[in-house]
């Protein structure tokens, strides 16, 4: 054991192996500038670090989630195969196309959401970050949003069956409905997403009645936000709802799916907060359990996911952003169109008519929310 809180940052240059093909919004260079933006400001050598290579996880691993046919058709379709059957489980669409190398790219990301999870399960370390994980919208037989193998379903199933109570918490600006609908029925997980309103955004999910069954009735918690929410109605809505039921529910571990697509600048979303928002949740979400995996996500603007995911590092590791970006990353991606060097950007804050309307809404959910979650855990 550290003496200090240590951190595992989990990280191969294999998930470059694998492309989604022209023209899909998820691109993997993604993952390699922030990897090389982490490493420029320094935050792969401090002394409780360890930065680790995953494997791919194994079928017994993955088959602690997926059924065994979804299992042999993501194989069969790696190896150039297009079954008749393919459509049926979510393959061969413009959001999961069929192309060579789906398999192993997901099996990898598995593995290495699994090694951070049993980094941090272990003691090993305290903190732990797959920034290509949070592939939240995979079922255990479907593929789904640019999701084949649901890496941080897979993890926290893990977890249950060595009986730990895990809060899954969820930032991304798409409803994380796979988390939800995998652990719907249990109060041994509490899954708690903040995004842009089901009715205005795929998956058209993660509204305030979504709220379990069974034994989980009151353990699955969405705050659904309007399409024109910024900073202040983002902060407002993570504040009131996430930190006080994480802290009443006392999570052994806590899963953080830290997607950046609710960015004002991101193609694929109309919400609009700015990176100083996105770092003010980390921060919070950093004092709610003592032992924390924190996965990527969506974030479909290149200029955006370095700075975010270095940020949330810096934080992962005690430490603050850096003010500037350094001058040698600046100079190796000078394509990617950053228009200066600052780290993060100006708060994102709307005025009008429509934010009236949109805190109007926002307060008239998480009131509801309040009235039918809060009482099931003692609130």
């Amino acid at each position: 054991m550290f003496s200090e809180p240590a951190t595992a940052f989990i990280y191969s240059p294999r998930y470059l192996e694998f492309d989604y093909g022209p023209g899909h919004p998820l691109r993997n260079e993604r993952l390699a500038l922030t990897h090389d933006l982490i490493s420029s400001c320094g935050l792969l050598a401090l002394p409780s670090t360890r930065c680790l290579e995953p494997e791919p996880a194994t079928d017994d691993e993955l088959l602690l989630f997926l059924r065994p046919d979804y299992l042999k058709i993501l194989k069969a379709v790696d190896a150039g195969q297009t079954p008749a059957a393919a459509l049926h489980y979510g393959l061969g669409t413009p959001d999961n196309p069929i192309l060579p190398g789906i398999f192993r790219w997901s099996a990898l990301v598995a593995g290495a959401s699994l090694l951070a999870m049993r980094l941090v399960e272990s003691g090993e370390v305290s903190r732990g970050f797959n920034i290509a994980g949070g592939l939240h919208h995979a079922g255990p037989g479907k593929a789904s949003g640019f999701c084949y193998i649901n890496d941080a379903a897979l993890l926290i199933a893990d977890l249950c069956r060595r009986g730990h109570r895990v809060a899954y918490v969820d930032i991304d600006v798409h409803h994380g409905d796979g988390v939800q609908w995998a652990f719907y029925d249990t109060d041994q997980v509490l899954t708690l997403s903040i995004h842009e309103s089901g009715s205005t955004l795929f998956p058209g999910s993660g509204f305030v009645n979504e709220l379990g069954e069974g034994k989980g009735e009151g353990y699955s918690v969405n705050v659904p936000l309007p399409p024109s929410a910024d900073d202040e109605i983002f902060l407002w809505g993570f504040n009131e709802v996430i930190p006080p039921l994480v802290k009443a529910f006392q999570p052994d571990i806590l899963v953080t799916q830290l997607g950046i697509d609710s960015h004002q600048t991101d193609p694929l979303s109309h919400v609009g907060i700015s990176l100083t928002a996105f770092v003010e949740m980390v921060r919070r979400l950093k004092g709610l359990c003592g032992r924390w995996v924190a996965l990527g996500g969506g974030g479909y603007d290149l200029r955006n996911v370095p700075r975010a995911w270095a940020a949330a590092w810096a934080i992962m590791n005690d430490r603050e952003p850096p003010a500037l970006l350094p001058e040698s990353f600046l100079v190796r991606h000078k394509e990617v169109g950053f228009t200066d060097a600052a780290f993060m950007d100006a708060p994102a804050v709307r005025n009008g008519s429509t934010k009236a309307r949109a805190w109007e809404a926002v307060r008239e959910e998480v009131g509801r929310l309040k009235r039918l979650v809060f009482p099931r855990h003692g609130m």
